[in-house]
């Protein structure tokens, strides 16, 4: 059986063993608990991003950072391939996990969510659960972990605390803004499945992203992050059985809340993002080909205007 936990273990004892090249920084808690650091007091960088980025898809997953123009501006873009999507996407990447302990907060993705099972429902759709004794989790926040945070976690996965490997990133940071983009081909397959689409029929997936320059605010980062992808993020899926009226739906611009900076839009609705519609947490556009007919369909489109406002660029 494939176990996520396990691939992602490999690549996070790879980030502690060059924690200084990579600028990171690894600990031991007290219950021995590993955290590693990844942009709250180190600087972090695009290496340590994409080792992030694959630590979150599981290690099923690849990703590499290259540059393209946007209206002639060059921009750092990441580019996702998996062939395991359901697994590596919803099984793993997919923040599902609200991680709440005393006065520390953190949105949990990863794959010690197959093990927590977080949310049990996006496990039994796509028929999967990790069965490992450690557990990797990546969590999205300005604080550090203590042992208590690491216990909950434990006591959650079935693991002793001393298993446990959880990576940190706050959302304004290299490795937050990397890791965001890097959710791109995610936030397609998991409104496939919030459709109702059968994610396990989908074989491979791949897409790119902007990654947004970093700001010095978390909350301002929380809208440039998610603008990479909601705006200008691509994907390709290759499936097997084409359900017209599902894939139509995809791209976020079938959203009422699609048009302006996700940042004005939560800014709107009174910074509650139970009054955002989700449907606009997508790709902007999606190409899919369908093995079943040998066809190929394409929906959503790119928007530069409005990628280019939430990044804030000035000329010099």
């Amino acid at each position: 059986m494939l176990s996520v936990n396990e691939k992602a273990m490999e690549i996070a004892e790879e980030m502690m063993d060059w924690s200084e090249e990579l600028k990171i920084k690894a600990m031991e808690l007290k219950n021995g608990g590993k955290v590693i650091d990844c942009g709250i007091n180190v600087p972090g960088g695009y290496e340590a991003g994409l080792l992030f980025t694959e630590i979150c898809m599981g290690g099923f997953g690849g990703c590499s950072v290259s540059v393209h123009k946007i209206s002639d501006i060059p921009l750092a873009f990441i580019d996702v391939t998996t062939d395991h999507p359901a697994i590596s996407c919803l099984g793993a990447q997919k923040a599902g996990w609200r991680i709440s302990v005393d006065k520390y907060f953190a949105m949990g993705s990863g794959p010690a969510r197959a093990l927590a099972l977080k949310p049990k429902k996006t496990y039994e759709r796509i028929k999967y659960e990790d069965d490992y004794e450690y557990a990797v989790i990546a969590l999205e926040s300005n604080q550090l972990p203590d042992e208590k945070v690491i216990d909950t976690i434990a006591e959650a996965c079935h693991v002793d605390s001393e298993n446990v490997i959880a990576l940190v990133a706050p959302t304004a940071s290299i490795v937050g803004s990397v890791q965001v983009s890097g959710r791109v081909v995610e936030t397609a397959i998991f409104k496939l499945n919030e459709l109702g689409y059968d994610t396990t029929k989908i074989i491979s997936g791949t897409g790119c992203a902007p990654i947004a320059p970093v700001v010095k605010d978390d909350l301002m980062a929380m809208g440039s992050t998610n603008d990479s992808v909601i705006y200008y993020g691509s994907v390709f899926l290759t499936v097997r059985g084409f359900e017209e009226e599902k894939f139509k739906m995809v791209p976020s611009s079938t959203s009422k809340d699609y048009g302006k900076p996700f940042y004005k839009t939560f800014k709107d609705a009174g910074y509650d993002f139970f009054k955002i519609d989700a449907n606009v947490f997508a790709p902007a556009e999606i190409t899919v080909n369908d093995l079943e007919t040998g066809k190929t369909y394409h929906a959503g489109h790119l928007n530069s205007e409005v990628i280019l406002e939430s990044y804030g660029i000035s000329g010099i």
